[in-house]
């Protein structure tokens, strides 16, 4: 009898040990199913931070569409988040203050390239969304200021934006193509709302300001204070495009502030950039909520925002989500 109920015992035992490894063959191929990225529940972010610039910039009017969209369109609640725009969206993507954020093109292309203000911080854990409008490198003065040309900015008060901003580096190499340096001038480091406060109230002489035009901040000085816009001359414009790819031509349209002329100048691509960390799905429904709907962009550069042209100018690599919708979409 003691014989037979310790052979049943071993028995038991054995059913038991198989059990038990099936559970552990079962666990070990759904760990090697998560390795190979397949999507999940989880792949869907609750939140998501859009980084845009200051307030009185294109970028912060746009952003609080887009988060909108975002949140209706996906259910993932969207915040646009005020900041200090290009080159610092840049590296609050990278450390994971946000994951989606307005940039210039030219900034994307140095921070991925660990160029000028990213010399040694290189920035590798972003890509492209899309392309969205042209932003244009506005030099604004008042009539008051006597400025007609870059050649009377020598010695004068010039706010050129923050050191490493986007805005500064495009100060930087229009000056250069005009012959001029930082030395020439007395650079001051203003935002776009500073720099029209000083233009009213004659502290400052002159401000580049790089954004989509009209620039609610420039806008707002001309109700006060009669602006003009110092062009850049079709030869200058080549010079600069031909040694800084990224430029275009571009143009400030008569009535644009008040100005009678149309004023030749040039611009830079605004477009989007997300983290690479966030799903292909994630990414492609993020580009559908907007391109889907650019009919309910109400600012004036909802204009250019088109599927058409969304990759046009890029120049970073495009998120797979990104790239998925507008192949869907050619």
């Amino acid at each position: 009898m003691k014989k037979k109920q310790l052979r049943l015992l071993m028995l038991l035992s054995a059913f038991a040990l198989l059990i038990l490894a099936a559970c552990g063959s079962d666990s070990g191929t759904s760990s090697k199913d998560a390795d190979k990225g397949e999507s999940t529940a989880s792949d869907k972010p609750k939140f998501l931070n859009l980084l845009t610039g200051g307030t009185q910039g294109t970028y912060y009017a746009l952003g609080g569409t887009f988060a909108d969209l975002i949140t209706k369109e996906t259910d993932i609640k969207t915040t646009a988040e005020v900041s200090q725009a290009s080159a610092a969206n840049m590296t609050a993507l990278q450390e994971g203050k946000g994951e989606i954020a307005f940039v210039q093109s030219d900034i994307a292309y140095y921070a991925t390239e660990g160029k000028l203000m990213f010399d040694g911080k290189k920035i590798d854990k972003i890509a492209a969304l899309g392309a969205l409008y042209p932003e244009t490198v506005q030099l604004v003065t008042t009539e008051a200021s006597g400025i007609k040309s870059y050649a009377d900015l020598k010695r004068e008060k010039v706010s050129v934006g923050a050191p490493g901003s986007g805005t500064y580096a495009n100060a930087e190499q229009l000056l250069e193509i005009h012959g001029l340096t930082m030395d020439d001038i007395k650079a001051q480091n203003l935002d776009f709302g500073e720099s029209t406060d000083g233009l009213q109230s004659g502290q400052i002489d002159a401000a580049f300001i790089t954004a989509g035009t009209p620039t609610g901040a420039v806008e707002a000085l001309n109700a006060t204070t009669k602006v003009n816009i110092i062009g850049v001359d079709a030869g200058k414009a080549d010079e600069l495009i031909a040694k800084y790819p990224y430029y275009a031509k571009d143009t400030v349209k008569a009535g644009t502030y008040g100005i009678a002329n149309d004023t030749e100048t040039v611009s830079v691509l605004a477009m989007l950039a997300v983290t690479k960390d966030l799903s292909e799905d994630v990414v492609y429904s993020m580009t559908k909520a907007i391109y889907d709907n650019t009919d309910k962009i109400s600012h004036a550069k909802g204009e250019f925002i088109k599927v058409e042209t969304g990759l046009e100018g890029i120049s970073i690599d495009v998120h797979p989500g990104a790239q998925k919708y507008f192949d869907e979409n050619k």
